[in-house]
């Protein structure tokens, strides 16, 4: 029996002891993702963002991604409408971790991004964003941020009466209809009863022009003008033809629900949760093989039969579904140790891409559990602590035209310790993790063995009320995925043919983050700069190969660099004619590069301004996001132009109901063309045009 299988079964055996629950009221300032021991946002020494309440209702999109692409640091991997994943200071995939309640969403997201994350925004109570080297907690696959979207699924008290939240809403960029609702019920003095669920529907969506870039249409018709000799009236006919105004096949259609329980008692509690997510989208910009080298292009009756089959295969459409059960618990004692503390999740999730109606392409499967306990030990003398354990499982596997990867097996223990020091107007922080990897081909009985090491150090210091400064230095380590390591085949998503490296060693990574917070009277202002500097890390290249009629990309390490920052404002501007004024801002940037050239798909400087204003029952709020154009590039790709959207934003509180909100809001007002750069489909698949959206939330 290895040492993963025994700490399986003791976790397992952990899970089994009864808790009789602690009902605490939750404090919503303080940060429960970035350590066990807890902090506020604005006491948190690297970049934490917290998205909750009305801000959250007002930024609420389809996707993970899109909803937190304007918190700072926050780009997204935009693949249409249905699959947008978080993007954390230039850092994707592996490397920022997706949580739902503190445990990863166990999906296929992170291997590619027209996979899109099983979490549900909708059914969010607040999301934190970690930026930095957040991973000691929850692993080496967080060592560029953390995302936790906590929903509330497993109540940790017994509410007096039944209180939920109803969310209705509509939107008319892609005629989308949407309804999603939770409710917390006690059932006894000690037992409550959460439920809760959601129902999306869009159709394809606007879009202010053609689908593909003026870039990429001009490219295309000179080529096109080289291989053919056709008359200028048969391109403007091609022209036409082109998706324009509308994008096709970026529909979606989003179902959710769950159910749990919790027994809570004086001293803790001990809950669990059944959750069901499915989703059914369009994978707009088409999945298709290139040419191979030495066809005859010129063949009309061969560019006909290809034609028919297309129209006979239709469009790339995924259905995804995941079915997940959570157990949560804490218990509080009297002495050293003052609380234990257990996060589990267990999921079995099946990903099938369709190439038409019925028509099954590839098949992605990921069954996974994840376990973490944790046991934190009382203050003493201004010194807390915190110590973990957690175990990983992922069995993965992809069948059918798209299968890069082969089945493969990851096992992982984590051992981990958090400890804080007080010292007068010091605050002292530092963390350790060791972390042992297997990661196998399923059946072949081979694995490979990474070890890695992890420790951060960090501590601020308050110079009086209204100013703090503190930094983090940190060195941590990485193994390389099971996608990494063994991929050798087509991906047609990203339309590459990828071949991976069993002989890729651990990604080794050290950096430095500093940050600065004012805050007096009216004015808040804080900032954040960073560097990363990576030892063989790992991505891909292009090998100027093909096979398969794609692109050979492999996997290989170099050294790499990481480098920004994000500087945020506010200003209180005070009161005129019976309205209170507001005012916000941020600016980020990131550069990344390797030895061999820059890396690709970097988000480049955007800033984003706002006003916000407040008279009776009324809120309004307008605001400005600004994009550079992206022209530090990378050997494969081509440059983004910039652009700019305008939003806005009303909410009407009617008074003497103030548990209902009423929201209007227009989004890309003057119906801008806009291509995010940090998407593979930036040249084939813009953002949406304008878009009218109407919400009601109630609480009761």
């Amino acid at each position: 029996m290895t040492y993963l299988s025994r700490s399986a079964i003791a976790s397992a055996l952990l899970l089994s002891v009864s808790f009789p629950a602690l009902a605490v009221e939750p404090i919503e300032e303080i940060i429960v993702t970035a350590s066990p021991l807890g902090r506020s946002a604005d006491e948190a020494i690297t970049g934490v963002s917290v998205l909750t309440g009305q801000d959250l209702a007002g930024r609420l999109a389809g996707t993970l991604g899109e909803t937190l692409k304007s918190e700072p640091g926050v780009s997204s991997t935009f693949f249409g409408a249905g699959a947008s994943r978080p993007i954390i200071r230039g850092q994707g995939g592996d490397r920022v971790r997706v949580l739902v309640n503190g445990i990863g969403s166990i999906d296929a997201s992170s291997a590619s991004p027209d996979h899109a994350v099983a979490a549900e925004p909708a059914q969010a109570e607040r999301i934190e964003v970690l930026r930095g080297a957040a991973l000691l907690r929850y692993g080496s696959s967080g060592s560029g941020g953390v995302v936790n979207v906590i929903d509330g699924r497993i109540p940790d008290r017994v509410p007096d009466d039944i209180d939920g939240a109803v969310r209705i809403g509509a939107s008319g960029v892609n005629a989308g209809r949407e309804v999603a609702g939770s409710v917390n019920i006690p059932a006894g003095p000690n037992l409550v009863i959460h439920a809760g669920g959601t129902w999306r529907k869009s159709d394809d969506y606007d879009i202010p022009g053609f689908a593909e870039s003026a870039a990429l249409r001009a490219a295309e018709e000179a080529e096109h003008d080289e291989e053919h000799d056709e008359p200028e009236h048969e391109h403007e006919d091609e022209a036409e033809a082109e998706a324009r105004d509308r994008l096709p096949n970026s529909d979606v259609q989003t179902r959710s629900a769950t159910f749990g329980a919790s027994f809570v008692g004086e001293r803790g509690f001990i809950g669990a949760a059944v959750h069901q997510y499915n989703s059914d989208y369009g994978v707009p910009g088409g999945h298709e093989h290139a040419h191979e080298e030495g066809e005859d292009h010129d063949d009309e009756e061969h560019d006909e039969e290809e034609h028919d089959e297309a129209e006979e295969e239709g469009d790339v459409t995924i259905g995804l579904k995941q079915t997940r059960i959570d157990i949560n618990g804490a218990l509080d004692f009297d002495g050293l140790i003052e609380r234990v503390q257990v996060f589990a999740g267990f999921a079995d999730y099946e990903h099938t891409e369709f190439e038409g109606p019925g028509v099954v392409g590839t098949v992605f499967t990921n069954e996974g559990y994840e376990v973490r306990g944790e046991a934190l030990q009382a203050e003493r003398g201004g010194w807390s602590a915190a110590y973990g354990a957690q175990v990983r499982r992922r069995d993965f596997a992809a069948i059918g035209d798209e299968a890069f990867v082969p089945p493969t097996r990851t096992d992982q223990l984590g051992l981990y310790t958090f400890q804080e020091k007080e010292i007068g107007e010091f605050h002292l922080e530092g963390a350790l993790r060791a972390e042992f990897t297997e990661q196998g081909i399923a059946g072949s009985g081979e694995t490979l063995d990474f070890d890695t090491y992890s420790v951060s150090v960090g501590g601020d210091y308050h110079f009086n009320n209204v100013l703090r400064a503190g930094g983090t230095v940190f060195r941590t380590q990485r193994a390389p995925t099971t996608e990494e390591l063994f991929s050798d085949g087509p991906h047609l998503a990203t339309s590459q043919f990828e071949k991976g490296d069993a002989g890729l060693d651990v990604e080794t990574a050290t950096g430095v983050e500093a940050a600065l917070r004012y805050r007096s009277g009216p004015i808040k202002l804080t900032g954040n700069i960073f560097l990363t500097d990576y030892s063989d890390f790992i991505f891909e290249l292009p090998t100027g190969e093909t096979e398969d009629g794609l692109d050979v990309f492999q996997y290989q390490s170099d050294d790499a660099r990481f480098a920004g920052f994000e500087l945020q404002g506010a200003w209180h501007a005070g009161s005129a004619v019976g309205t209170d004024f507001d005012f916000d801002g941020l600016i980020e940037y990131v550069r990344a590069e390797t030895d061999s050239g820059n890396l690709p798909r970097i988000p480049p400087l955007s800033i984003l301004a706002g006003m916000d204003a407040q008279r009776g029952d009324f809120t309004y709020r307008a605001e400005v996001e600004y994009t550079a154009e992206a022209d530090d590039l990378a050997a494969s790709e081509t440059a983004t132009g910039s652009y700019m959207l305008t939003n806005l934003f009303a909410t009407w509180r009617p008074a003497g109901a103030q548990d209902v909100a009423l929201k209007l809001s227009v989004h890309n007002l003057f119906d801008e063309e806009a291509r995010q750069h940090t998407s593979f489909l930036k040249d084939v698949v813009p953002l949406p045009g304008r878009d009218l959206r109407f919400a009601i939330v109630s609480r009761f």
